[in-house]
């Protein structure tokens, strides 16, 4: 753990004499031993807070099971919590591992809402290999009577500190530091609870919709009629958008298929007619998913997109058909009907 050192300046005020030199001499002796880490010149500033120097841990009771004790919120309980209370369950050869658990009114009032309830925070855990006892209601800030009321012998925890909520503190362990009974755990980056919650937010109609299509009602998701139809016709006009897109591709391969390839069968007007059509129906998803357009239109959106998928469809029939028997009547011809210039 690197230690930070502050810096202080000092300013001599026009008044103040000026030090004779061995004044001088003495104070750059003392700054060049600071700067090369003399321990017998005290830092000015003090460590930094969360960084003093702890005791070692204590030697652990070789008689009983080591009694074990980690704390949490343990909402979405995920695999970073299990890796967390598994290194605390392989602390020691032998160890009874406790867990506590916040309940809601104490977390909801430090830390913000959960999406699990305490009940099902606390069956999670009971639910999890590694624990051995589950502690409900558990506070929010231990103590050393909280310790000795449970014959906790080390609290297994990440040692970055946590400051107090009120402000009291820098490190809400650090006493239990100081007392030789902590036992540093190492986090698992890349997965947490807001983590989680923030991939729903960010996919907030796609969940929506999900959830709609398995029977729930927008009453049930706390959606407004006008939200549940602009998420509806969003997601139809991009499941449109892709079927176009599809059917041009197919289109593409029949001509491929079919057609001489020195033939140019469709104009360039034709074809930056097609790709402003693309263009235009891509406009109008991105008008239905921000809500820009009129409620009569979205609430026809489903109506509209299917009929015109039909409609697009037939079409592309015939016109496959089409090329086909143009295929058929060019391979009878020995010369082209139109050859590329």
């Amino acid at each position: 753990m690197v230690k930070k050192v502050a810096k202080r300046g000092t300013k001599r005020a026009a008044s103040q004499p000026e030090a004779d030199n061995s004044d001088s001499e003495g104070h750059a002796t003392v700054i060049e031993q600071a700067i090369a880490g003399d321990a017998s010149q005290p830092s000015p500033a003090g460590p930094a807070p969360g960084t003093e120097p702890y005791p070692p841990p204590n030697p652990p009771p070789t008689d009983r099971p080591v009694r074990v004790y980690a704390d949490g919120i343990f909402d979405l309980f995920h695999f970073g919590h299990a890796r967390a209370l598994e290194q605390a369950k392989k602390s020691f050869p032998d160890v009874h591992l406790l867990v506590g658990v916040c309940n809601d009114e104490v977390t909801h009032r430090n830390k913000g809402k959960t999406v699990m309830t305490e009940g099902e925070r606390y069956e999670a855990l009971r639910h999890c290999r590694w624990v051995d006892e589950v502690v409900p209601d558990a506070p929010w800030h231990i103590t050393e009577e909280f310790l000795d009321a449970h014959a906790i012998d080390f609290v297994a925890h990440d040692a970055l500190p946590y400051a107090d909520v009120t402000g009291a503190s820098d490190d809400v362990y650090g006493f239990v530091k100081r007392l030789g009974r902590f036992k540093e755990t190492q986090r698992t980056e890349g997965v947490s609870t807001s983590d989680l919650i923030l991939r729903i937010v960010k996919d907030y109609n796609e969940y929506v919709l999900r959830n709609l299509s398995r029977g729930y009602s927008r009453k049930d998701l706390g959606v407004s009629l006008l939200k549940e139809k602009r998420i509806k016709a969003s997601a139809s006009m991009r499941d449109f958008s892709a079927r176009m897109r599809d059917g041009r591709l197919r289109v593409a391969d029949g001509i491929r298929k079919h057609m001489n390839p020195r033939l140019r069968v469709l104009p360039a007007e034709v074809e930056r007619n097609v790709k402003d059509f693309a263009t235009s129906v891509e406009s109008l998803v991105d008008k239905v998913a921000s809500g820009d357009l009129g409620v009569e239109l979205i609430e026809n959106m489903d109506r509209l997109v299917s009929g015109f998928i039909g409609n697009f469809e037939r079409r592309y029939s015939r016109f496959e058909k089409s090329i086909k028997s143009l295929g058929r009547n060019m391979r009878r011809n020995s010369q082209p009907l139109l050859q590329s210039p």
